[in-house]
């Protein structure tokens, strides 16, 4: 494992028992495939990430456990969180963030920042959320509990913000800084779908954003399992002696 990938893991504001947790899963991966590293370069990379895949169908089936790690307990479980660590280094590797920002969020504001600047500020927004709310998850809805480990859960199409689960369903959640347009729609409403097909529980999702864009509000009206969000951020000022 590369030495400045714990660093990584710290600027992407992870909490320190995630980072140790993600820092753990790389090296038993790399333990029992050899260094990942080398697995990109000679792209081989994704039968590492295949080899570690485990369906609820093969679940049902009692199917032994497909990778070359070896451990104790459930399988899926496992093998899904071994999957998300491999999937997480591979996009350090890369030197990929885990979330997009459209081209509409890249144009130059107000301000006049860099469309670069503009777009990590708001990337670091993003992450801040996220750890803001991991702290705070019973704010956005008191029976929701998180059950991604601490970090993105990989699906097909990217990587779920927060999954959480409540009585009934498995909730996607998902946030973004500032207006959130139908594409942002369209995101969650993939993540839902991908869940779907891994998990035999009900899917719902939660957009979190500032605000929400008229078309954002049309297409949410028409899907019942997902919910809109927004957030808002209070000042506190105290006198300094």
């Amino acid at each position: 494992m590369r030495e400045d990938y714990p660093e990584w893991l710290i600027e992407q504001k992870y909490a320190e028992n995630t980072q140790k947790a993600q820092i753990a899963r790389v090296k038993k991966v790399e333990e029992h495939y050899g260094d990942l590293e080398e697995h990109l370069k000679r792209n081989s990379y994704q039968e590492v990430i295949n080899s570690l895949e485990y369906s609820t169908q093969d679940e049902k089936s009692d199917k032994q456990n497909p990778s070359k790690i070896k451990f104790n307990g459930n399988i899926r479980n496992n093998l899904q969180s071994y999957k998300n660590a491999a999937v997480r280094y591979k996009k350090f590797l890369e030197g990929n963030d885990f979330r997009t920002v459209s081209s509409e969020d890249t144009k130059v504001r107000d301000d006049d920042l860099p469309n670069n600047e503009y777009a990590n500020q708001k990337l670091s927004l993003e992450r801040d959320m996220q750890a803001a709310l991991r702290h705070n998850i019973k704010n956005l809805n008191p029976d929701l509990k998180i059950i991604d480990d601490g970090a993105e859960r990989s699906v097909d199409s990217g990587f779920i913000d927060i999954t959480c689960k409540d009585a009934k369903s498995i909730i996607v959640v998902e946030l973004k800084a500032g207006k959130a347009d139908s594409r942002a729609i369209g995101q969650i409403l993939g993540y839902m779908g991908d869940l779907q097909e891994e998990e035999e529980t009900p899917v719902r999702g939660i957009l979190v954003a500032h605000d929400f864009d008229k078309r954002a509000k049309a297409a949410a009206r028409v899907v019942p399992t997902l919910e809109l969000k927004k957030y808002s951020i209070e000042f506190k000022f105290t006198a300094e002696n």
